[in-house]
């Protein structure tokens, strides 16, 4: 059996594969399948300060190969996940990556302050939800914001601080490297791409939201060229993600210079899809005589 274990940021992974932030919940109903234990990491439902209660329904479509959502970061709020949910995933020998958000530079820091006071183990932030009406997508679209809430959330917390970007942009390369600047331990790509799609009966948008995240397979190919600029752009680690649906897309999105990677949508088609791909690295390392999956990280050769 090949090695899994990877660092990034100085936290150990027994493995690479990460549950992606607004796909796994806070983990409890998974654990009804398998132990959270055989998981890398775990990214957590996106936190904000306050309560929201999301976007309104109709916030899920079909699309080719993928889905639309615009939920909206529908959660419990920062003090309910500290309080309730938080103690119950640091008991499950898994790294937790904190997911967290804010409308606004301020909201960003205070909850990055509650959480630096936790024993979570990394923050990540989100920089760049596109199905939000206010903060995220602005932060993560301009290399000005996206520096100066990564500035000020990194003099909150002495947490390894990873950023998640939006692939809405012209260069994400730009991005990562405003935020390496300002003080981002790692970045994580891609959150999901801005897509519509309308009912020809109604002539109205199947979103209420009109637009939202798009996820799923379609999308893998933009994944890894993304994470291959970004990581030939920056010196910090990167965290892949974007379609992945197998061991050999993992694989995939580590040769191009993802140090882990986090799994979305597959999930819904398959609560498994986690394990399963942890399975599959580990056959195809063996079948190519690869010790450690380190050894694949930014392999690949561009003509």
């Amino acid at each position: 059996m090949a090695d899994l274990s990877v660092n990034v940021c100085g936290i150990d992974f027994k493995n690479p594969i990460i549950p992606a932030s607004g796909v796994f919940g806070y983990g409890r109903e998974y654990e009804e399948l398998f132990p959270l234990s055989k998981l890398g990491g775990i990214a957590t439902k996106g936190t904000t300060l306050h309560r929201r209660n999301g976007n309104l329904a109709p916030r899920i479509a079909e699309t080719p190969s993928g889905m639309l959502n615009s939920v909206g970061l529908q959660n419990p709020g920062i003090d309910h996940f500290i309080d309730v949910e938080l103690p119950n995933l640091l008991t499950k020998d898994t790294v937790i990556l904190a997911n967290f958000a804010g409308s606004t530079v301020e909201e960003c820091v205070e909850a990055a302050e509650k959480l630096d006071q936790t024993d979570v183990h990394m923050l990540e932030l989100n920089i760049s939800c596109p199905n939000v009406k206010q903060g995220g997508a602005a932060f993560g679209t301009s290399c000005e914001m996206a520096a100066e809430v990564t500035s000020q959330v990194r003099k909150a917390t002495s947490k390894p601080l990873v950023v998640k970007l939006s692939p809405n942009v012209t260069s994400i390369a730009d991005i990562a490297k405003a935020v390496e600047a300002a003080g981002a331990d790692a970045v994580s790509l891609i959150n999901t791409l801005l897509g519509m799609r309308i009912d020809i009966n109604t002539g109205r948008p199947i979103l209420r939201n009109n637009v939202g995240g798009m996820s799923g397979p379609a999308v893998f190919p933009i994944a890894v060229r993304m994470v291959w600029q970004v990581a030939n752009a920056v010196k910090i680690p990167v965290i892949g993600m974007g379609g992945v649906s197998s061991g050999k897309d993992a694989i995939e999105l580590m040769m191009a210079g993802a140090s882990a990677v986090q799994v979305g949508a597959a999930i819904f088609t398959d609560p498994y899809a986690p394990i399963k791909i942890i399975d599959e690295m580990n056959e195809f390392l063996d079948s190519k005589g690869i010790s450690s999956v380190k050894e694949i990280i930014g392999t690949v050769k561009p003509w």
